[in-house]
């Protein structure tokens, strides 16, 4: 009998085989396990030493002579961008970014989670997985799970699945532009004639403030001196930020140019290398805080083949534009001569010279930084840039730009859901800063007021109040925004960027779908210029008559034909599919999806000031059907609770009256 036991667990093993990774899970395995610690750390720092930048490499502060010393291996430091005065980070596992996981589509992944801060809760999100069955794992705090307290372990466990690119960051304040993220890539398995990958992150980055601090200077006034700072504005006039960016990084590496001199400080940056004749697949994380990159490589053309990990009929331009949150896979043919080339993230700032910069390195190049130029756009060689948040450049920079709806999905095998009668939803949500006194980050007027438990575990103690008499129409209100879909219903969202709190493009995230893209409006345009003029008028934001002062809280339509899905050209064989997509200033995006994926998830702007401000609601997808989450499953709530179980054999059970409370009485109110 004993016999027949160890055989039986054997086979277990073999069966279920369990891999405890460090980055790349086995193919073979079954389930891949991963451990992510969350802790602050220094920027240039090794242990308690500091360290200084110079000409490419790293010292120990008490170097003299750099041309007689040893350098650090870069890989011990965190740099950022080599400014020398420390700045503090959060960090999984020391580094930034955080270790990358990358397993194989249909593997199970479980990585355990422990909160090493010593001041901050925590959770994790994974970035454009959709939690089939397993809503609980979507990782945002007080929506799908209470937060992982200080010194707290939490396991996640989740199927890999769809493949493509994708990442993992906390969902805690401000946490994810401090350094909490890192690359989740999910492979095909026994993938043919598969190239050689590389995985880039791309961000912008200030060395002088934390996250915290940089959200209540954007909030309540940014200023130099006695000098109140003035937002930034991209190519059309619309606005970016006020935000103090300094520099960028590719991969947590980059380097501070002198914004007088425009001389860089010489730390050390992120090398590809190649080889000469071959294709190489890089894959691009926008990790970012708020700006957009247009991303490009001097010499070279890339071809765009995914986004946020759905594949696209292949596209060859000079360069595209990333949005934080959004992912792009492109190709690139090493075809030049051998040497090195830069690789570009330039902000798309039309007042300020930002930008993150890499080596793309042929095998048999010299180890010297690259002389190249960015390629000269003419009118005899227009250059191509994807996924503008506007639709022209002005007439002079020879440039075109192709918005995301002109891209089509690679295949015709998932077109757009079609809408069955009695099971259509459709929906308009203006993403903006409407208000006259005051102007909060919103959707539809509702800043968004996070629950005080884990609303899709702890449902009965969750109560939205968006009805409210200062929510509506012209009205600026804060509540709990939720929208209610149903199983099997195809539902249509407009996204909006209009009325009086227009004036900046957000990337909008939604989690637990990929949508399909159906179709983008922006607004009007001076083509020569490329300023923006005015609103699209496909929408009737109704409310004040005069669009400049409407808030669009109640929008439709401008025709009414147009409802229930009779929208004119709709591109619904081929659409590409999305979990991020920009919403350009005076305009809009329809999406549509299948409701096919019970759960509760959040729908919110990834600017993470806009999200930390309210830009977000939340979808509640065919409630009775959530699956239940595991019996041990963390609950959280206020103290005194309006609604909580005390058990009558609890001592401690007593009002300061005495009176005990019943084991199954239940306090609610509805306030």
């Amino acid at each position: 009998m004993a016999s027949c036991i160890f055989a039986i667990q054997a086979i277990l093993m073999v069966v279920t085989k369990i891999v405890l990774c460090k980055g790349n899970c086995s193919e073979s395995a079954t389930v891949c396990e991963f451990y992510l610690e969350l802790d602050h750390k220094l920027t240039m720092m090794m242990g308690n030493d500091l360290v200084f930048v110079n000409n490419g490499h790293i010292y120990k502060y008490d170097v003299i002579n750099t041309s007689t010393a040893s350098p650090i291996d870069p890989n011990e430091v965190i740099t950022a961008d080599g400014w020398e005065d420390p700045r503090l980070v959060t960090v999984f596992n020391g580094t930034m970014p955080g270790p990358p996981i990358i397993v194989y589509e249909g593997q199970t992944v479980i990585v355990r989670v422990k909160n090493s801060l010593r001041s901050e809760a925590t959770t994790i999100h994974w970035h454009g997985l959709h939690q089939r069955g397993r809503p609980w794992m979507d990782g945002v705090p007080f929506v799908t799970q209470c937060p992982i307290l200080p010194g707290q372990t939490f396991t996640y466990e989740f199927l890999a699945e769809p493949k493509g690119t994708f990442w993992y960051h906390s969902h805690m304040g401000g946490q994810r532009t401090m350094g909490a993220f890192g690359a989740l890539i999910i492979r095909n398995r026994r993938e043919e004639n598969a190239i050689r990958e590389y995985v880039m992150t791309l961000q912008d980055w200030n060395h002088d403030w934390d996250s915290e601090v940089a959200y209540m200077k954007v909030i309540h006034g940014m200023y130099e001196g006695r000098k109140k700072v003035q937002p930034s504005m991209s190519i059309d006039g619309a606005l970016l930020s006020m935000f103090k960016f300094q520099s960028g990084l590719f991969n947590g590496r980059g380097r501070y140019h002198d914004p007088v001199t425009g001389k860089g400080n010489g730390a050390p940056l992120e090398v590809f290398e190649v080889e000469q004749g071959q294709a190489y697949m890089f894959r691009i994380i926008g990790v970012g805080t708020l700006y957009p990159f247009r991303m490009s490589v001097d010499g070279h053309d890339l071809t765009i083949v995914a986004s946020d990990g759905f594949d696209l009929e292949s596209e060859v331009v000079e360069s595209f534009i990333i949005n934080p949150g959004e992912r792009f896979d492109f190709i690139l043919y090493a075809d030049k001569p051998v040497s090195n080339y830069w690789i570009r993230g330039l902000s798309i700032e039309t007042n300020s010279n930002h930008s993150a910069e890499a080596i793309l390195r042929y095998n048999g190049a010299p180890i010297e930084e690259p002389i190249t130029s960015k390629r000269s756009c003419t009118k005899d060689n227009i250059c191509v840039v994807v996924n503008c948040p506007h639709l022209y450049y002005p007439l002079h920079d020879y440039t075109k730009c192709k918005t995301f709806d002109k891209l089509k999905a690679a295949t015709y095998k998932y077109p757009a859901p079609d809408i069955e009668s009695g099971k259509f939803k459709e929906f308009f949500l203006n993403f903006g800063f409407p208000g006259t006194n005051s102007t909060p980050a919103s959707v539809n007027g509702r800043t968004f007021e996070k629950p005080t438990v884990s609303a899709m575990t702890q449902p009965q103690e969750f109560h939205s109040s968006c009805d409210r008499a200062e929510c509506g129409e012209e009205k600026v209100c804060s509540c709990s925004y939720v929208i209610n879909i149903d199983d099997g219903d195809t539902v249509q969202i407009t996204l909006l960027n209009m009325g009086n709190g227009k004036g900046y493009s957000h990337p909008v995230h939604l989690h637990g779908h990929a949508f399909h893209l159906v179709k983008m409006g922006y607004g009007q345009y001076n083509d020569t210029t490329a300023k923006i003029i005015g609103d699209n008028l496909d929408i009737n934001c109704r409310g004040n008559p005069d669009r400049s002062m409407t808030f669009c809280n109640n929008a439709t339509w401008a025709n009414n034909n147009w409802l229930g899905g009779n929208v004119p050209g709709l591109e619904l064989e081929r659409p590409p599919r999305k979990d991020t997509i920009i919403v350009p200033t005076g305009g809009y995006v329809v999406i549509r999806l299948k409701a096919d994926n019970p759960g509760l998830w959040n729908f919110h702007c990834h600017v993470e000031f806009h999200n930390l401000g309210g830009m977000q609601l939340l979808v509640n997808e065919s409630f009775s059907l959530i699956p239940k989450p595991p019996s041990d499953f963390p609950t959280c709530w206020n103290f005194p609770s309006n609604y909580h179980t005390k058990t009558e054999a609890n001592d401690n059970g007593f009002h300061e009256s005495g009176k005990r409370y019943s084991k199954h009485s239940y306090f609610c109110t509805n306030s």
